[in-house]
Formats: C-alpha cells, structure tokens, sequence
C-alpha cells in the first residue's frame, strides 16, 4: 500500500470468536518455519485447512480481546495469507501494533460481529473509520487510528517507512 492510495477494503467475510489468542493464530509449530511456509499453519488447531478456503482480499471479523497472548508475528501470518484487514470488537495493544508495523490494517469496532455472518461480503471503509455489509446495509463506526500510526502503515510498514525516512539503511533482499 502506498501513502497515495485510499484504503477501502471490499471482500468475503471470515468470523472470529472473542479471545482469539496469537497462539491460536500462529502455532508454535510454525513459529520456526519461514514467513512464506508459516501462512498455512494459521488457525490450523480450530480450523484445519482454513488457510486453503482463505481469498486474496477476503475480510477477518473478531470478537473482543482479537490478538491476546505473545508477540508473535501472528498479524504478519494474517497478511501473508492474503486477507485485507481484521475489524473486531476489541484488538489486543499488542497484536494492534504488531499490525501497524506489518502493515495489516486492523480496526476496532465495537458492534462489527453483531451485523456480519460468516460469508457475508464487508466493506471496510478503512480511513473514514466505517464498517458496512453491503447485504443488509447495516453499519457501524471503528475507533479512528492516529495518524503517526496510519503513516507507517500506509507506508508498508514501520521498516520501510524508516527506510524512507533515511533513519536505517535498506533491508537486504
């Protein structure tokens, strides 16, 4: 994503419950592995083969407390495998800005599982701070992100955007 695209997030909805631990998301049995190999593994333990029904630019809805646990890399395994964003309930902090540095856009929107159903499509109207399905029209608001927060995310990722800034040298391809 670059800083001059505007982030509207349309695709196929996906549900999540409340607690959703990043255990759960990234097992420890793919901790290890390489970041291309770890997408496949993720909600392997409560759904297995999700990772295989998963869509480019489908769309994660979560419940309260989305994130829990350690800081493993679980919002980078999300984004790998292809999904836009989550929009939950509640996102754990540390899970929230895990995201913002991978650049998996995460909003919290209180009232988001109570208008969507698994395979419902979502429209997330990601700057405005806005959720909708199209479906039955129903709504809700999301918690606004700061800007310093939306600039490294827009920007790739806090990597890049120090990259960008001259503040570090250029990862190595």
């Amino acid at each position: 994503m670059t800083a001059d695209e505007t982030m509207v997030f349309r695709g196929r909805v996906w549900v999540a419950g409340d607690n959703i631990n990043t255990d759960l998301i990234l097992p420890i049995q793919a901790y290890y592995l390489t970041i291309a190999e770890q997408p496949k593994w993720v909600f392997s333990a409560n759904r297995p083969g999700w990772s295989d029904e998963v869509r480019k630019g489908d769309i994660l809805i979560g419940g309260k407390n989305f994130g829990m646990g350690s800081s493993r890399p679980a919002a980078r395994s999300l984004k790998n495998l292809g999904l836009a964003c989550v929009v939950a309930e509640s996102i754990n902090g540390l899970f929230y800005r895990n995201a913002v540095n991978f650049a998996f856009p995460a909003l919290e929107a209180p009232g988001v599982s109570e208008i969507f159903e698994e395979g419902d499509s979502a429209e997330v109207f990601f700057e405005a701070f806005r959720v909708r399905n199209p479906t039955s029209g129903k709504e809700c608001s999301a918690g606004a992100m700061p800007v310093p927060l939306l600039n490294i995310l827009k920007a790739g990722g806090i990597y890049p955007l120090l990259e960008k800034e001259g503040k570090i040298a250029p990862l190595a391809s």
